[in-house]
């Protein structure tokens, strides 16, 4: 390689990096003696001898130019990569497991171990002369690539494998080895493309090396003993073994693009584009295919570890699945697609029995054709399904009918494309629904353990499903109770309506040739009529009456209603000391007084007394309902009077107290009630006031 014009620059770049790695070695022997902290710290400190001899080495190989002192700095740097893959190594083997990487794919620690050896053998024979350094370059040139892949990988699987309280002191570490592999990758990948070194790339590696020291020391501060707490997952196998089929693709790929750029005369500049084009298409085409990610994912479960699944990593991901939805009409198909995850299934469909249905239906489905054919309760499927609480593999009965019983299939469920699993829902005893899988992307052996996962699955989304059927019944419920509620309200109002034409019809035998009851007569009609109207209007629409709050004056109201009473035959004394205004409805808060003066109407005798008053008392309007009737006990005051459905009345509802409480309240004003037996009741309502002016603006200004 020609490094003569970056000569100057590559010697101060490896001093700084012997510097900073000097100064890391004698700062931790003054933090204490690493051989004396357990086998972990003592890997960590030959890692930081090899680094620091591989620096000094380059160093004083360019520096001088001596070809056996560059040699050595070679085989330094193949020993720097073997002491940190042995810290890595120990970092990722449980200390209470001795003598197996159970962290650790299989096949990984004899690649590291085989990269080394091959790294030394070369470096050793071209330093004797066995070798002939040009012709054997790029084989010196792939093993050197090998090593930081290889270590990369490992950083890769400590970060991932490392439990989340310890990632903290974890990190810096994997980012200081991480940067130096990834440098590395890029500087011997391209050395290895072009078959030569890139001079400026070369130059920085050692303030590439250099830079990364502080994380090296912060690590070694955060971890003095480096008890990582380290813990195997099936996800981390899949993504270091996709790493590295990824890693060889690649490096195939880089090779058969140099041997076509060599071979390829003048077209092989334009041939090795298309070929680098169609390899990172190929690696996209693969990445993004299901098939090949489940085929990788069983071969890992099968052949690295004793158990297909990791139970935790399922369970949360099946429970994330499940809660991520985001409509109750949504949760069907999220319950198949967290059964089908689990067998690599592309497809399914769900079969639930609704509320008021007998058989069960299919209500979500997730890449299969609809299907509209209903399933009995006492069909020989469901049946089984209750009885036993089986998974059934249909393949299985197919070849085998006599391991389940005298089960039939249904001819639907036959002719059902890729119909492969029935995975029951159970909830206890009871059977919710069931779900059927499709064929799964790879070929996948339906032994005890998935079996035991997919029940254990099914009851758990049964639950799932029973607590939203559950809820959904519940807020039928409820929007019925507001209805039943809104009814007897109206019910209510038309009681009183109806009582009110019935006394008119009563008068009109003796009155109905007066013009003035004639009059009298069809205002009452046209005013029950309009009422009835808005009544069936808010029954409809579910709402409050139409119109907004406004000022309303209550002595217009009060005298209004003492009027209808007088005509009804009725005295109702009326007291207005003071003409004053609220803000409501005129309407409601007639309906509300008007209740109040029929109770206590009814509640008095003819010859009683019946008193409306108004005043005004501090920033509020009193109104006063008083009456010499038969009064009300304290204690159905306090557990009666305003409680719906509670009423002393023959033919009453107990609804208008009640409505009538809410309403005041909802105005922001309160109701009192003072009431004795055998001498009366009075009945306060205090509402806040609301200033209506009766003249212009302009008349006060020219006064003032």
């Amino acid at each position: 390689m020609d490094i003569d014009s970056a000569a100057p620059l590559v010697v101060w770049s490896f001093g700084i990096a012997a510097g900073a790695y000097t100064l890391l070695a004698a700062y931790l022997l003054v933090l204490g003696p690493p051989w004396q902290s357990g086998r972990r710290a003592r890997a960590l400190a030959a890692s930081i001898a090899c680094s620091l001899l591989w620096a000094w080495l380059s160093w004083t190989g360019f520096a001088t130019g001596h070809p056996t002192v560059l040699s050595a700095s070679s085989l330094g740097d193949v020993l720097r990569h073997g002491a940190w893959f042995v810290f890595l190594i120990l970092l990722l083997t449980p200390e209470s497991v001795q003598g197996k990487n159970t962290a650790l794919p299989g096949w990984l620690v004899p690649a590291c171990w085989l990269s080394i050896l091959g790294g030394l053998l070369w470096q050793l024979s071209s330093f004797f002369g066995f070798l002939a350094g040009e012709s054997w370059l790029r084989t010196a040139l792939f093993l050197a690539l090998t090593m930081p892949v290889l270590g990369l990988i490992l950083v890769e699987q400590l970060f991932r494998s490392v439990a989340d309280d310890a990632v903290w002191n974890i990190k810096p570490l994997c980012l200081a080895l991480g940067g130096q592999f990834v440098f590395d990758i890029y500087l011997f990948s391209e050395a290895l493309m072009f078959n030569q070194f890139d001079q400026d790339a070369f130059a920085a590696r050692g303030f590439v090396h250099a830079l990364t020291v502080p994380l090296l020391l912060l690590a070694s501060l955060r971890s003095r003993d480096w008890k990582a707490k380290i813990r195997l997952s099936h996800r981390l196998a899949f993504h270091s073994a996709s790493l590295l089929m990824i890693g060889l693709y690649l490096l195939f790929m880089a090779g058969v693009g140099y041997y076509v750029r060599y071979f390829g005369g003048d077209w092989g500049r334009a041939l090795q584009l298309a070929l680098l084009f169609a390899a990172m298409l190929g690696l996209g085409v693969l990445a993004v295919s299901g098939s090949i990610r489940a085929k990788l994912r069983v071969l890992i479960g099968k052949h690295f570890f004793r158990y297909r699944y990791d139970y935790r990593e399922e369970w949360l991901r099946f429970t994330h699945t499940l809660a991520v939805q985001e409509s109750p009409q949504a949760m069907g198909q999220q319950v198949i697609r967290g059964l089908a995850a689990m067998v690599e299934s592309p497809g399914g469909g769900l079969w639930l029995r609704e509320a008021g249905q007998e058989s069960y239906r299919q209500t979500a489905r997730w890449n299969i054709p609809a299907n509209e054919q209903a399933e009995a309760p006492e069909s020989s499927l469901l049946r089984f399904l209750i009885a036993s609480g089986w998974v059934i593999n249909l393949e299985e009965h197919r070849s085998h009918p006599g391991r389940y019983s005298e089960l039939e299939i249904p001819l639907w469920l036959s002719t059902l494309p890729n119909a492969w699993l029935i995975v029951p829902l159970m909830a206890g005893s009871q059977m919710i629904g069931f779900v059927i899988l499709t064929s799964s992307r790879t070929p996948i052996d339906v032994n005890w353990e998935v079996n035991d996962l997919l029940r254990t699955a099914g009851c758990q989304a049964a639950s799932f499903l029973a607590n939203m059927q559950a809820t959904e019944a519940l807020l039928e419920a409820r929007k019925f109770d507001a209805f039943n509620r809104m009814s007897a309200f109206v019910v209510h109002d038309l009681k009183n309506i109806v009582t009110q034409l019935s006394l008119l019809l009563k008068n009109a035998e003796r009155h109905r040739d007066k013009p003035e009851f004639q009059e009298d007569m069809l205002m009452t009609v046209a005013h029950s009529v309009e009422r009835m109207r808005q009544l069936m209007m808010q029954l409809r629409e579910g709402a409050t009456p139409p119109g907004s709050a406004c000022g309303v004056s209550l002595a217009e109201v009060i005298e209004r209603i003492g009027r209808e009473k007088a005509a009804q035959g009725r005295t109702v004394e009326v007291q207005l000391q003071q003409k004053l205004a609220t803000r409501g409805h005129a309407e409601r808060l007639e309906r509300v007084i008007g209740h109040l003066v029929q109770n206590a109407l009814d509640a008095t005798d003819p010859s009683g007394r019946v008193t409306v008053s108004l005043e005004r008392r501090g920033d509020r309007a009193a109104l006063e309902v008083g009456d010499t009737g038969h009064g009300m006990t304290a204690e159905f005051i306090r557990e009666r009077l305003f409680k719906p459905f509670q009423s002393t009345k023959q033919a009453g509802m107990g609804i208008g107290a009640y409505e009538s409480l809410q309403y005041i309240h909802e105005l922001g004003g309160d109701m009192r009630v003072d009431s004795e037996p055998g001498v009366g009741t009075r009945i306060t309502v205090l509402l806040p006031l609301f200033e209506m002016n009766t003249e212009s603006d302009l008349r006060e200004k020219e006064v003032a």
